[in-house]
């Protein structure tokens, strides 16, 4: 699992020492589906490299609801950069929906990383920038059918690990809505065979 991070790092320019230094301070976590890594609210003492399995971010508001904000899997950095910056508590859940294998890192480690303006820490910013216009640029464009469209064609492995009302959030839609777009795309699929 640490060779995964390691692996990770010097691909943004760490030298193999300085990765070696990072890897070390990782606390490895196996854990099951459903795992709460950080609650709404909570101040947050760790960022996450996601080893393998799939997590989801998600807003909770008082009256139960649940919007999805994003979807991780294997190979990638969870950093809730707006309680970093504002040095407040994280707007969003954070939970595993698969069994997953993460290596968790202080959150003292970016923090110092931001303070001394590490090119690491701009990497990961600007790479956590580019899925935000990439996700922004996703809603705007695209009709819910072409929303679900695309993310079912780009991210087969996560429609069996995550529930159609978790989707239909992400998508910006109801999962009725959802609903109705699947048996309309199945009924396509049917008329074209």
């Amino acid at each position: 699992m640490k060779a995964a991070l390691h692996h990770f790092l010097l691909q943004f320019g760490l030298s193999d020492e300085d990765a070696q230094a990072v890897t070390a301070q990782a606390t490895p976590l196996e854990l099951p589906t459903r795992h709460i890594l950080i609650h709404q609210g909570q101040t947050a003492e760790h960022f996450y490299f996601l080893a393998e399995g799939v997590c989801h971010a998600c807003y909770l508001t008082e009256e139960g609801r649940a919007f999805s904000k994003e979807f991780y899997w294997e190979q990638e950095t969870i950093i809730g950069f707006e309680a970093l910056t504002t040095h407040g508590h994280s707007p969003f859940l954070l939970e595993t929906l698969a069994a997953s294998r993460i290596l968790a890192l202080p959150i003292r480690l970016l923090e110092q990383w931001r303070t001394q303006q590490h090119p690491l820490y701009t990497a990961l910013l600007e790479r956590q920038l580019t899925f935000k216009e990439n996700k922004e640029r996703f809603m705007l464009m695209y009709s819910p059918e072409e929303r679900y469209r695309l993310f079912a064609s780009n991210f087969a492995q996560l429609d069996v690990q995550i529930t159609d009302k978790q989707l239909a959030s992400y998508l910006g839609i109801t999962a009725t809505s959802l609903s109705r777009i699947k048996a309309r795309q199945d009924e396509d699929k049917g008329l074209k065979k």
